[in-house]
This record gives C-alpha cells, structure tokens and sequence, in this order.
C-alpha cells in the first residue's frame, strides 16, 4: 500500500513515473478527463484508477488533467454536476455506476462514458449488450444483482436464524437488486423489508425504521454515493442501534476497516485500475461503442472480529476461513 504522500504525488503528477511509451508518443494536447460522481471515491479508489492510467502511459499533469464533479453524497446533485463537468469541456467522463453514467448521458450521446462499477448495466438502457454496448458508455461491470444472493447467504450464516432483512438502499438503486434480492430471499426462507434511504441524513432514521419492523439484520447498499465522513457516521449509527449491517464496501478503506460488521463486494479498486484501461483506449482512439463491457473478477469478504464481538456475534469458523480481510 502506498504512503499517503506517494498518492498526493500520483495526484499531482508531479513525480510519478512517466513510461518510456508516454515520452515517445505525447499526445498533441493535455486531455481532459472528467470524473463524476454523487460523492468523492476513497483514497485507494482513486489512486487505483490514477495508477492504472500511468502503466498506460497517462500521466496527471503531463498529458492529461483530472477535472472531477463530485458531490456531497445526494444523487438528487447528479444532473446539476453533470451539467457542471460538461463546461469544462472534458474529453472523457469516468462515473462509477449506472445511476451516475445515467446523469452524464442525459446531457451528451456524443463524449466518451467510461463506468468503473456499474450494477447493472442494462437499466440506464444506453447499454445495448454487453460485447458490443453501442452508444458512447461502455466499462465495468461489478454484477451487483448477481451476487445478492451470496450476500444473503453469508449474512444468514452469520446471525444465527436470521429470518428478516432490511434492504435499505436509495430508489434509485433498488431495481438494479431487487429481483435477485427477491429471488435469493424466497430459497433461503428469508423476509426482506425495503427502506428507502433518499439522503445521508436519513441513515438514521433507517436504520430505525428497520428495527422497528423487526429485523434481525440490515443490507445497506449505497455504493459510492456517501462520503468517508458520512461512512463513518453510519457506522458509528448502526453500533449505537446495535444493528447488524452488511455493507456494500469491503475493506481497505472501506465499511469494515472503519468499524462495519460485514461485506461481500466486487474489489472496487481492482475494477478502478481496469477501468484506467477503457480510458487510455478510448483517448488513443478506440470507440467506446466497440468496447466490451467486461465483468469483475475479484470478490472480497470482509469481517470485523471487534465489531461482532460487540454485537454479541460469533463468527463461524468457517466463515472466517473463507474470509479475504478479518479485521481484529
């Protein structure tokens, strides 16, 4: 893991390693590569994707500028952000899902859409298939709806006869799971209670909502939309409430390092750095209709041991021996 000082320096661009090919075939201009995003990405989010861009010969500072929108974690700003990023005239847009991808294709067909997460592809529907999308979008996939299941499964494991479930996920987001969700739920003999969650202030009153009906556990999926200073306060929420939470963040800067019980996610970083990929094709030249949207690869379960421990929880060993991050 990097230092914090070699990640400024990487965001900067002003020593970081420019390879032999990005000497040899400067580009004519600085490109400007725009980033939108209902709330700033991690550390370890972003420096994937700035570290990604430099083994593809793209340098912050030397050949292109990172212009970023992000906002205060409220998907409501999306389409005012959007607007925002397109008066800078950007080259490319980088968003990390669906319903950000959604808001930079409301205002232009026409610029390069890059997505480092996306749930579901399909549901913006300017997504035609996945080996040839078609339009001007095109990136990851972190097959959220596919592993909805699995995330029920683990949960189940972990609180012993979990048998109701609190979905709290924004509108936005929720038909991109809830068929699986569903679908899962129903095999596993478990209830599932859908709790909208419109903005980061209304975490609280939630996860509270979820108590009151009775559930045993909450799902929280709210992907990239809060910031770390609203992360932790809904971490620290669901401690006061002592409400078991799965998270939709792993470690590594994520949910579960910061004090969440647990999470079943795609790495996020890893699909950041692939996504530096599409960028680099796509300002060489490449057409982001041409562009395969590939898939994740990489899954990590994440458990605190402390935050269990708190909650009256034991771990199976089982569990823990499947576990990619157990955090003591």
């Amino acid at each position: 893991m990097s230092s914090r000082r070699e990640f400024i320096t990487l965001l900067g661009g002003a020593a970081a390693p420019w390879p032999l090919a990005a000497r040899a075939q400067q580009p004519e201009r600085m490109r400007r590569v725009g980033f939108l995003r209902a709330a700033p990405p991690s550390e370890r989010e972003l420096e994937a994707l700035l570290r990604g861009l430099v083994d593809h010969g793209w340098v912050q500072g030397r050949n292109f500028v990172l212009l970023p929108q992000w906002g205060d974690g409220n998907v409501a700003r999306l389409p005012e952000l959007a607007v925002a990023l397109m008066n800078t005239n950007v080259d490319i847009i980088v968003v990390d899902g669906v319903t950000t991808a959604r808001a930079a294709r409301a205002v232009t067909a026409t610029i390069p859409i890059v997505m480092t997460a996306s749930a579901d592809p399909f549901v913006g529907g300017f997504v035609q298939s996945l080996a040839r999308p078609g339009g001007n979008v095109t990136g990851l996939s972190a097959m959220s709806a596919e592993i909805a299941g699995k995330v029920l499964e683990i949960f189940k494991d972990l609180i012993p006869g979990l048998t109701r479930v609190a979905i709290v996920v924004p509108r936005e987001v929720r038909t991109m799971f809830a068929s699986a969700e569903d679908q899962a739920a129903k095999a596993l003999g478990i209830d599932l209670i859908y709790i909208d969650l419109p903005a980061p202030e209304a975490a609280g009153a939630a996860m509270r909502q979820a108590l009151s009906a009775g559930v045993q556990g909450a799902v929280l999926r709210i992907g990239p939309f809060f910031s770390s200073t609203q992360r932790r306060t809904m971490i620290e929420l669901a401690a006061e409430l002592r409400l078991p939470v799965m998270w939709d963040r792993g470690g590594g800067g994520g949910y579960v390092e910061q004090g969440g019980l647990v999470s079943y996610a795609p790495n996020i970083a890893d699909l950041n750095r692939r996504a530096a990929g599409y960028v680099a094709r796509i300002l060489a030249g490449a057409n982001p209709a041409d562009l395969p949207i590939e898939q994740a690869a990489k899954f990590e379960l994440a458990i605190n041991l402390k935050t269990a421990k708190a909650l009256g929880l034991e771990v199976p060993p089982t569990l823990l021996a499947r576990a990619d991050e157990v955090i003591e």
